[in-house]
């Protein structure tokens, strides 16, 4: 039977109810609703990490963040485990990449721009592209290279390549163009990431394509975004115009894809690496335990994912890695965590997991779960930026999802709720002990 391609089409800092499907009234995302029509849409996904370089460092490596010392963003992947790309490739796949890669440079603090191992501005070093080895066009750090009308990536010899319009439209041409010269003598495994709709930092502001702001200003806020916090107001029109333009090109990308009469043996999955929460959370877009960080989109259609199904089971983003060597008969590697999701597609799983857990650093050093009913967050009294974890953590969120889904009403010090908190503390300590950290001491939430 011939191996399927594969594709990950991978965008950054989308919120899960940006999509049709998750319920977003606006026309942001028909391409997207259509393809969760025909495959597997993932109710209840979240990410393992909501930081940029994290998130993807858990990607590529199969790993949690701390178990490759990739816990905040401008730290590198090492370059002597075994990725993603390398299963792949071993495997007789075509390894392809484009878009922001975000795991090549090591840099020490945000104040040291220019330490020797930077490539956030440079071309990115074969050894540095985490095994992909057959199509490169990226850049480490695309948001230091590239606004929503200009910008460059770098191709495999090193060359800068310079924007023709639209970020998103360019990135997605890039990947289409792989399509148009792949010979098609092994399959290929394609991984696209956008950085829409993010921010963009040096602008402080999201960057919608000309005219397309203007078509999402009737829009609803979501139940969780405070009325009285935060930035929404000036740039959620913005953000759901960058959502669109995504679901444009993948619109553009399947069409390429029917078109070269590989769309039939290709399985396409779709989710980002953390949501956003404008600044109603903490003071900037993510880095928090809270729905509006850690839910996000998860499609996949073709191969085993088929026939419009809604999978309400809790899944994580460390759940692909799996997922995706599972796609293409490969045995899941020892040392990488989570678990494939073609049983859950297929309706043989067996004993899922009840909880999701997520690794928070940067703005903290904090760890969560997530289960059916509840949110439980702990927090450490150290530096988010240069400690990965702590000895000790205090608990800092219990929110009750069924009863508050928009969390507003924090039960961490709440004397009756100390039997649930027994139980997810120790749901918690063991989910840190599978991720390879040492069980540490939780002790109880103290007021502000």
């Amino acid at each position: 039977m011939k191996r399927p391609n594969i594709i990950v089409y991978f965008s950054d800092q989308q919120r899960w109810d940006t999509l049709g499907c998750y319920g977003q009234p606006l026309s942001v995302s028909p391409n997207l609703d259509r393809l969760a029509k025909d495959g597997v849409k993932f109710e209840n996904a979240f990410t393992c990490q909501p930081v940029c370089g994290p998130a993807r460092s858990c990607l590529q490596s199969g790993k949690y963040a701390t178990q490759v010392n990739c816990h905040r963003n401008a730290l590198a992947l090492p370059q002597d485990i075994k990725t993603l790309a390398d299963y792949f490739h071993e495997s007789g796949y075509q390894t392809a990449y484009v878009g922001k890669w975000h795991l090549a440079s090591n840099r020490s603090s945000y104040t040291a721009p220019f330490d020797e191992e930077n490539y956030e501005t440079r071309a990115i070093p074969p050894e540095r592209r985490g095994g992909y080895r057959d199509y490169w066009m990226a850049a480490d750090v695309l948001e230091a290279t590239s606004h929503g009308y200009d910008g460059y990536v770098f191709d495999r010899e090193g060359k800068k390549c310079e924007f023709i319009g639209y970020r998103a439209d360019s990135i997605n041409n890039y990947a289409i163009h792989y399509l148009h010269q792949y010979d098609g003598e092994k399959p290929f495994f394609l991984f696209i990431s956008q950085i829409e709709p993010h921010h963009q930092n040096d602008h402080g502001r999201f960057e919608a394509p000309d005219g397309v702001r203007e078509k999402f200003t009737d829009y609803e806020l979501p139940a969780d975004i405070p009325v009285d916090k935060g930035d929404w107001k000036e740039h959620y029109p913005d953000y759901l115009g960058q959502c669109h333009s995504l679901d444009e090109n993948v619109g553009r990308l399947v069409d390429t894809l029917k078109a070269r009469g590989l769309w039939e043996n290709t399985i396409l999955f779709y989710t980002s690496d953390h949501g956003c929460h404008f600044c109603t959370r903490n003071s900037e877009y993510k880095r928090s335990c809270h729905e509006a960080s850690i839910h996000i989109p998860l499609l996949a259609v073709g191969g085993p994912f088929q026939g419009g199904r809604t999978i309400t089971e809790l899944v994580s983003l460390i759940d692909l890695p799996v997922t995706l060597l599972d796609c293409a008969g490969i045995k899941k590697p020892e040392d990488f965590q989570g678990n494939s999701l073609k049983p859950l597609a297929d309706g043989t799983s067996k004993g899922w997991e009840d909880c999701v857990f997520i690794q928070i650093s940067e703005s903290e050093v904090g760890r969560a779960i997530r289960t059916d009913q509840w949110k439980y967050a702990v927090a450490a009294d150290a530096d988010g930026w240069s400690c990965p974890g702590a000895d000790v953590y205090y608990e800092q969120y219990l929110f009750d999802l069924e009863h508050d889904p928009a969390e507003r009403c924090n039960l961490a010090g709440d004397p009756a709720c100390e039997p649930a908190r027994r139980v997810l503390r120790e749901k918690l300590l063991l989910c840190m002990e599978r991720a390879g950290e040492k069980r540490p001491e939780i002790r109880p939430f103290r007021e502000e």
